[in-house]
């Protein structure tokens, strides 16, 4: 990338000392939440045994009382901590040459707060967004970062979260992995979502995060028949399966092929009852017994393994099937489909 920053002739570091006081935060930093204990504890190991790490500031002009002002580039919790333990100096390195809004500033502010574990995927994600708006390529940041291209972009993408899905993924009342399918719905159906899951209509995070993909699917597949997909208020717990008939307006041929091969499948999960009767009984044998029996069997014991390791991967395959399709069923029996003539000017969905 390329960028306009200050000729380096022009750009050195002087280690001083500088009062507290004329130290300010930068607007433009990444991170904005700091754990209040964790300040705190540093506090106290700041009046103990002094600040130990100097931290980065460039000269931002006087004040109105004639005094030099500097603005932090990395530091920022060091320096609420001897706010917090009284320090009236600080140790600093005073970067001369550095314009407000350095992009190369900025990225050093980022890609030191990405690794601690107290930043949230929001602050992740603007400050992410912000590098990208100066230039910077998903693989620039990638690299600047030690991430991957991937979870650059899945963080920029949370950023398309309503006001009070971001809120709730700060406080992290709504797991990261599930909130980025929420950021694919609209906004309105991301607020609904949150109501259903706050008050636990979810009988866990994969069904919440199953509910969100199908809710998305059906709205691509609406917006594609120009209607749009609402999730009505007061709906079916996505928990419950629905259990509704979906075979409304079709043709007659197509609802007798649905209900033969229906019968078909149903007939062929009752018979797995007969494999979880010997899974059963596998599992409860002495192991020693099973050694006995299976050890000489054609392929040994590693061969049978195998074959239960196969129906264990196969079963788990198709149980996540079945909770993707359990909440396709709920989608469609609590949803709205209206037109897009329908919805009033102020932008709220039509009941």
């Amino acid at each position: 990338m390329t960028t306009n920053a200050t000729p380096a002739a022009t750009k050195k570091i002087v280690a001083k000392n500088l009062p507290t006081g004329q130290i300010d935060r930068d607007p433009n930093q990444p991170r904005e939440h700091f754990d209040q204990t964790k300040l705190e504890e540093l506090a106290s190991s700041m009046k103990a045994l002094g600040q130990l790490q100097p931290i980065a500031v460039r000269p931002t002009g006087a004040d109105e009382k004639g005094r030099q002002r500097y603005t932090i580039i990395m530091g920022e919790r060091r320096w609420r901590a001897a706010q917090i333990a009284g320090l009236t100096e600080m140790k600093t390195l005073i970067h001369y040459g550095i314009e407000d809004g350095d992009p190369q500033t900025l990225a050093k502010a980022v890609a030191e707060n990405v690794s601690r574990a107290d930043m949230t995927p929001i602050e992740e994600a603007k400050g992410f967004q912000r590098l990208t708006d100066l230039g910077y390529t998903i693989a620039d940041i990638a690299s600047m970062c030690g991430k991957s291209e991937a979870y650059i972009g899945w963080r920029i993408d949370l950023l398309k979260l309503e006001l009070p899905l971001q809120e709730a993924l700060m406080k992290e009342h709504i797991p990261v992995g599930l909130a980025w399918f929420v950021a694919n719905l609209s906004g309105d159906n991301q607020k609904r979502f949150l109501t259903r899951y706050v008050r636990g209509d979810f009988a866990s995070a994969r069904d919440a995060e199953a509910f969100a993909r199908a809710c998305a699917a059906e709205e691509e597949r609406l917006a594609k028949q120009g209607s749009l997909f609402v999730l009505a208020e007061d709906a079916p717990r996505a928990a419950g399966g629905g259990g509704q008939e979906v075979l409304l307006d079709m043709p007659v041929e197509e609802r007798d092929r649905i209900a033969a091969d229906r019968k078909k499948l149903v007939g062929k999960i009752e018979g797995l009852d007969k494999a979880g009767e010997i899974l059963s009984e596998i599992a409860a044998m002495d192991a020693g017994e099973l050694a006995l029996l299976l050890a000489g069997a054609q392929g040994g014991l590693g061969a049978q393994k195998l074959r239960i390791d196969h129906l264990k991967d196969v079963a788990g395959k198709a149980a996540k099937k079945l909770r993707e399709a359990q909440a396709a069923a709920t989608v469609r029996a609590s949803a709205l489909q209206v037109s897009p003539d329908a919805v009033p000017t102020t932008g709220e969905p039509a009941a």
